[in-house]
């Protein structure tokens, strides 16, 4: 299991990569809506399948000091709309 530190860490060192691999989440969700499954359902289990992924790759603790970092970046606006534009 990796170790959390700041030279392990996954950061998103390619902003273009990330920036993409939103448009595909985005896509995904817009074809989800389509199909007539809620937007509620649909963020809780792509949030879901992240933490998944993220356990699998970098292990339980790393992934529950992301999860402690959240409430932080959310209130700061990270994921807001407004702060994407």
């Amino acid at each position: 299991m990796p170790v959390m530190n700041s030279s392990t860490a996954p950061e998103v060192a390619n902003r273009e990569q990330h920036l993409a691999a939103l448009d595909y989440v985005t896509e995904a969700f817009a074809e989800a809506m389509l199909a007539g499954i809620e937007s509620n359902s649909f963020a809780q289990a792509a949030l879901d399948a992240a933490l998944l992924e993220f356990v699998a790759t970098w292990g339980e603790e790393w992934a529950a000091r992301l999860a402690e970092a959240l409430p932080g970046r959310i209130r700061a606006g990270e994921f807001s709309l407004s702060a994407r534009h």
